[in-house]
């Protein structure tokens, strides 16, 4: 996996909170427990856009594909 370097500042709170996680859920680094955050962080993102999309579908849409369509086997 391709990855770049990053220095990033942390409070101490934050740094302790990152150590004890690693060291509970048994991950092999600092950077993993960094990394599931930005993935949960992510996923949250894109939960939420999916959500606003949705929001946007007019439902009259529904109708106007289905319009002189039957159920019969082609």
């Amino acid at each position: 996996m391709n990855v770049e370097k990053l220095s990033i500042s942390l409070p101490p709170s934050l740094v302790k909170f990152i150590e004890n996680y690693k060291l509970s859920k048994g991950c092999k680094s600092r950077s993993q427990v960094i990394e599931e955050a930005l993935e949960l962080l992510r996923n949250r993102e894109l939960k939420e856009a999916y959500r606003q999309a949705s929001a946007e579908i007019d439902s009259d849409w529904d109708i106007t594909v289905a319009d002189g369509l039957t159920d019969e086997t082609w």
